[in-house]
């Protein structure tokens, strides 16, 4: 999610925002809203899910999503995403993988479809799928705490590292 989040950044989570779950099922029990397109939320994993990941929501139930020369199309509208960071000016076809060139899929109900902000080096939906809404924990809306995680654990450095700037903010 490099450059909207940063490795170092803890974030709040609003667990609740999505509805109130079954938390052995993942069910929905108070269902609330549902997610939205630039949303960005923690979810299991879908390959492993002992893992919480978090992505940026690009589709969801009924859209079709489509990616052409790094240009993402929701509905056969280019979507303009400020967040959205290019690092290589390379377009891969299609046959060789999806990074640049994908679909056109549709969103099945219940699932939604997620992107990273870093589109160039990210592992997200065009990769391995869609995200089932039961295994949406949350939407990450502050970071309260970053720091530079390069330096050891237990150097008195660490704190030096601290990113000071990024409290507070919330999270687009």
């Amino acid at each position: 999610m490099l450059p909207t989040l940063q490795i170092g950044d803890h974030l709040l989570v609003n667990k609740f925002i999505y509805g109130v779950k079954n938390p052995f099922t993942g069910n929905i029990l108070i269902p609330l809203e549902k997610p939205k397109h630039g949303d960005i939320v923690v979810f299991r994993f879908p390959l492993d899910r002992s893992v919480d990941y978090i992505k940026r929501v690009v589709g969801v139930a009924g859209d079709t999503i489509i990616i052409k020369d790094k240009k993402v199309f929701v509905n056969d509208k280019l979507v303009e995403n400020p967040h959205a960071q290019y690092t290589s000016n390379s377009l891969m076809p299609a046959e060789a993988g999806p990074r640049d060139n994908f679909g056109p899929v549709k969103v099945p109900e219940g699932k939604i479809f997620v992107m990273g902000d870093n589109r160039d080096n990210s592992y997200d939906s065009r990769f391995w799928g869609f995200v089932d809404q039961r295994d949406v924990l949350g939407k990450a809306y502050i970071i309260y705490w970053s720091w530079d995680l390069d330096t050891p654990l237990f150097s008195l450095q660490r704190f030096t590292t601290i990113r000071w700037s990024r409290f507070g903010n919330i999270i687009h």
